[in-house]
C-alpha cells in the first residue's frame, strides 16, 4: 500500500506542478504585447531549424574539442597497438598516429574532413591542453627517476651519460654551423640556432628506455642497471641544459640570461632545501595509509602547479618546473605510486596523444619536396646516431665494458621518442627552428626511436649472447615442469596448490616455475624491484606452507599474451597453468552487445578472422586475453576457473568422447602423487570401447582402488557437485558443455579446463 501512495503522491506533485507551469508560460505570452521580439516562421519547416541548431553545435568550440579528443583517442590507440605488435615502443606509433591526422596524410587527401576537424582557430585550445597533458608527463617522469641509484652507481654512469651529452652537443653545433644560412629563421641568432640543435641532438628518452630494458628482462642485470642510470643522469642533466638555452634564447644573449640562470638557480635551491623537506613531512605523515585524503593530493597539485608556473615566469618553461617536483616528491615507493595512478592515466591516455596530434599538425612531410632536403634530412639523422650511439658505447668501453654491452647501451642511449618533441615544439615554439627543420629533426626522432628494437636484436645476433637473469631455469628433460602464469596474488595462490597436487611427490623430478607478467606502461623504474617483490610474496609464502621449491620469472611487457605462450613454446615446460579472466560486464545485456562489438574492433580478433583462427572460438566461453593464450600456445595448456580452491582431494573428470582420453594422463598424477579421489563421468560407455581409457582405468583399479570411481548418470546432482574440489575437463567438452547451458554449470566447484 505504501508504494501505491507513493505514486500517488508522486504523480500529483509532478502532474500538478507541471500544470502550474503550463499556465504561467500560457499568460505570460500576454505579456510579450509590445514588445519587439525576433520574427520566427512557425509554419516554416522544423526540420531546417534542427539541421541549423546540430550544425551549430558541431562548430562550437566545446563540440570541435570534444570530436578532437574522440578522433585522437582513437587513432592513437590504433597506431600504439599496431606498432606494439611488430615489437616497437606504443611512442612510435602514437607519433605516427599525429602525422597521419597532421597535413602530411589526412590535410593532403581529405583537406575538407581535416579542416572540418581541426580549424585553424581550434589549435590553440588543443594546444594548450596538450600541454597541461605534458606538464603533469613530466611529473611523472620526475618521479620515476631514482636519485639513490645514481648515488650507488654514479662513477660509471655520469661518465658515460655526460659523453653520451657533449659528443652529440657538439656535432649538433658543428651540424648548426652548416645549415644555420640556408635554413635558421630570420631574426635567430646563430648562438640560440646552435644549441638548440646541441639540445636536440644529446637528448635520450628516458620513460622508452626504462619500457624497452624491462619489456626485454634486462633490467635486473648489471646491464640493464648501468643504462638505467645511465638515462637518469642523462635525463637530469639535458633537462638542466635545456632551461639554459632556453633562458639564453629567450634574453637574446648569453649575459642577459645569466641573471634569468641565477633566478632559476634560487628556484632550485628553494625547491631542493625548502619545498622536499616539507613534502617529504607530508609523505612520512601520510605514505603509510591507504588511501591519501583529498586536501594531501591538493597540497602536491598545487605545489606542481605553482613550480611550473614560476619556471615559466622565469623563463626556463612550465615543463622543467614539473619535472623539478617530481624529482623531489617524497622517496617513499607505496606514495609515488598512489600519486602516479591519479596523474598518469588521464595524462597517457588522453592528454598526451593530444600532443603528438599536435605534433603532427606542425609536421609537415610535403616540406621535405627535394632530394636535397631529403640529403639533409639524412645527414641529420647521421650525425644524430653518430654523437649518441658510438659517443655512448665508446665512453662505456673506456669505463671497462665490453663491446657487447657498450654497444647496448649506446643503442639504448640513441632512443629520443617523446623527449626529443618536447624539445622540438619549444624549439618551434620560440621560432628557433623552421617548420621545414622542424620536420626533419621529427623524423630523426621517429628514425633513432624506431632503430633502438633491430638495433639490439642485430648486437645479440652478432655476440650470440643473452643476459644472464637470476630469472632463468635450467630444466632437465626427465622432469615434469610446470609454468603458472598468475596475474593477481590469490589466483596465484589457487594456482601453486593445484601444480603442487601434480608433482607432490615427485618434486625431485619435477620443477614448478611462476611467472607473472606487466604490462610495461604499467612499470616504473623506481619501483621494479619492491613491485617484484610485493607480487611474489604470497605465492613464496604458500610455497613454504606446501613445502614445495619455485623459481619465479617477472618480466614487463607490452603484449602479456603473446609473451606467457613464447615463454611456454621456447622453454621446456610439460604443462602452463593460468587462471581464467573474467569480463566485468559478464551477464549483462551490456556484456553481450560488447562482446559482439569486440568481434568488430578488436583488432587481434580481426586478423584472426582473417587468418581463419576465430571459428576455432566461435561463441568463445573464455574472455579475450584467455583466448589469445589458448590460440598461441603450443604445449599442454591449463585453464583454472578459480573457486577458491583450497584443496584437490575430489575430483569430477566427465569423459564426453574418445579424445578426452588424455585426461587419464592428469588423472593419474593427482591420484600418485596427491592421493585424490578420481570420479569419472562415462555415460558414452567409453571405457568399455576405448582401449586407452579401459587400460588407464584398469591399472588404477588395481593399484588404488579406493581412489577410482566410474558412475554413468546423465543427471548430475547439485549434491554431488558441491562435494567435489574439481572439475578436470578437456577443452572441446568444456565449450560443450557451455554451449549447451547445462543446468549444473550453476553448481560447479574449480575448473581445470585442459587443452593437450
Amino acid at each position: 500500500m505504501k508504494n501505491y501512495k507513493n505514486s500517488i503522491f508522486y504523480f500529483i506533485v509532478t502532474g500538478g506542478f507541471t500544470a502550474v507551469i503550463y499556465w504561467i508560460i500560457s499568460k505570460g505570452k500576454n505579456l510579450e504585447i509590445g514588445k519587439r521580439l525576433s520574427e520566427t516562421d512557425t509554419t516554416n519547416n522544423h526540420w531546417n531549424d534542427f539541421i541549423t541548431s546540430m550544425q551549430t553545435n558541431l562548430h562550437h568550440p566545446l563540440g570541435i574539442l570534444l570530436a578532437q579528443i574522440i578522433t585522437i583517442i582513437i587513432v592513437a590507440r590504433f597506431f600504439g597497438w599496431l606498432f606494439r605488435k611488430i615489437g616497437q615502443p606504443s611512442v612510435i606509433g602514437e607519433i605516427i598516429a599525429g602525422i597521419f591526422l597532421g597535413p602530411s596524410l589526412i590535410g593532403m587527401y581529405f583537406p575538407e574532413f581535416s579542416l572540418a576537424l581541426f580549424p585553424k582557430e581550434s589549435l590553440g585550445n588543443l594546444q594548450f591542453l596538450s600541454q597541461i597533458g605534458l606538464i603533469l608527463f613530466m611529473f611523472v617522469i620526475g618521479m620515476e627517476l631514482d636519485l639513490k641509484v645514481l648515488r650507488n652507481r654514479a662513477n660509471e654512469a655520469v661518465v658515460i651519460s655526460h659523453a653520451s651529452i657533449i659528443i652529440p652537443f657538439s656535432l649538433g653545433v658543428g651540424l648548426a654551423y652548416f645549415v644555420y644560412y640556408r635554413f635558421a629563421p630570420e631574426g635567430i641568432a646563430f648562438l640560440s640556432f646552435a644549441l638548440f640543435m646541441g639540445i636536440a641532438m644529446s637528448i635520450t628518452a628516458f620513460p622508452v628506455l626504462a619500457r624497452i630494458v624491462q619489456e626485454r628482462g634486462i633490467h635486473k642485470t648489471k646491464l640493464g642497471a648501468i643504462v638505467i642510470t645511465c638515462a637518469a643522469a642523462d635525463d637530469i642533466t639535458a633537462w638542466c641544459l635545456l632551461a639554459a638555452v632556453i633562458a639564453i634564447v629567450k634574453a637574446g644573449s648569453f649575459v642577459s640570461s645569466l641573471y634569468v640562470i641565477m633566478l632559476a638557480a634560487v628556484y632550485v635551491l628553494a625547491m631542493l632545501f625548502v619545498v622536499k623537506p616539507f613534502l617529504k613531512k607530508i609523505g612520512e605523515l601520510y605514505g603509510t595509509k591507504e588511501k591519501l585524503t583529498k586536501p594531501v593530493v591538493a597540497i602536491f597539485f598545487l605545489t606542481l602547479i605553482i613550480s611550473s608556473y614560476l619556471t615559466e615566469i622565469i623563463g626556463i618553461h612550465a615543463l622543467f618546473g614539473a619535472f623539478m617536483t617530481g624529482v623531489i616528491m617524497p622517496d617513499i615507493s607505496k606514495f609515488r605510486s598512489i600519486i602516479i595512478e591519479k596523474v598518469e592515466d588521464v595524462s597517457i591516455i588522453m592528454l598526451l596523444p593530444l600532443f603528438f596530434v599536435f605534433t603532427g599538425l606542425r609536421t609537415q612531410i610535403g616540406l621535405i619536396n627535394d632530394v636535397y632536403l631529403w640529403k639533409v634530412t639524412g645527414f641529420i639523422i647521421l650525425v644524430a646516431v653518430a654523437g649518441k650511439f658510438f659517443g655512448s658505447a665508446l665512453a662505456a668501453k673506456y669505463v671497462g665494458q665490453n663491446w657487447r654491452d657498450s654497444f647496448t647501451i649506446g643503442a639504448l642511449m640513441n632512443t629520443r621518442g617523446l623527449m626529443e618533441l618536447v624539445v622540438l615544439n619549444i624549439g618551434l615554439d620560440l621560432k628557433v627552428l623552421t617548420p621545414e627543420v622542424f620536420t626533419m629533426m621529427v623524423i630523426m626522432a621517429l628514425v633513432t626511436t624506431f632503430m633502438t628494437g633491430p638495433a639490439l636484436d642485430l648486437i645479440n645476433f652478432i655476440f650470440k649472447t643473452k643476459d644472464t637473469t637470476t630469472t632463468e631455469v635450467e630444466l632437465n628433460d626427465n622432469k615434469f615442469n610446470i609454468l603458472i602464469s598468475f596475474g593477481n596474488n590469490e589466483k596465484g595462490r589457487s594456482l601453486l596448490r593445484l601444480a603442487n597436487s601434480f608433482v607432490k611427490r615427485q618434486k625431485d623430478a619435477s620443477t614448478i616455475t611462476a611467472m607473472h607478467l606487466t604490462l610495461s606502461d604499467e612499470m616504473h623504474s623506481y619501483n621494479v624491484e619492491e613491485y617484484e617483490k610485493e607480487r611474489f610474496s604470497p605465492i613464496l609464502e604458500e610455497s613454504k606452507v606446501l613445502k614445495q621449491e619455485l623459481t619465479t620469472i617477472f618480466k614487463a611487457t607490452v603484449d602479456i599474451e603473446t609473451n606467457i605462450a613464447d615463454l611456454a613454446n621456447t622453454g621446456e615446460y610439460d604443462l602452463l597453468l593460468v587462471g581464467l579472466g573474467k569480463s566485468i560486464f559478464e551477464g549483462t545485456l551490456l556484456g553481450k552487445v560488447l562482446g559482439f562489438t569486440s568481434r568488430i574492433i578488436n583488432p587481434d580478433r580481426l586478423i584472426d578472422k582473417f587468418t581463419g583462427k576465430e571459428g576455432l572460438f566461435e561463441n568463445s566461453p573464455f574472455d579475450e586475453r584467455t583466448r589469445q593464450i589458448i590460440s598461441k600456445t603450443k604445449k599442454p595448456l591449463g585453464i583454472l576457473i578459480d573457486k577458491e580452491l583450497l584443496k584437490v582431494a575430489n575430483v569430477f573428470v566427465p569423459i564426453f568422447s574418445s579424445e578426452d582420453s588424455f585426461l587419464m594422463d592428469y588423472a593419474q598424477k593427482l591420484i600418485f602423487n596427491n592421493n585424490s579421489s578420481i570420479t569419472l563421468l562415462d555415460n558414452n560407455n567409453l571405457a568399455k570401447t576405448n582401449f586407452v581409457i579401459e587400460s588407464s582405468i584398469y591399472s588404477l583399479e588395481n593399484k588404488h582402488p579406493e581412489n577410482i570411481h566410474l558412475m554413468d548418470e546423465r543427471i548430475i546432482k547439485k549434491e554431488f557437485l558441491e562435494q567435489q574440489d574439481l572439475i578436470l575437463i578437456s577443452l572441446e567438452s568444456w565449450k560443450k558443455l557451455v554451449d549447451s547451458q547445462s543446468e549444473w554449470l550453476s553448481s560447479i566447484p574449480s575448473v581445470l579446463i585442459i587443452k593437450p
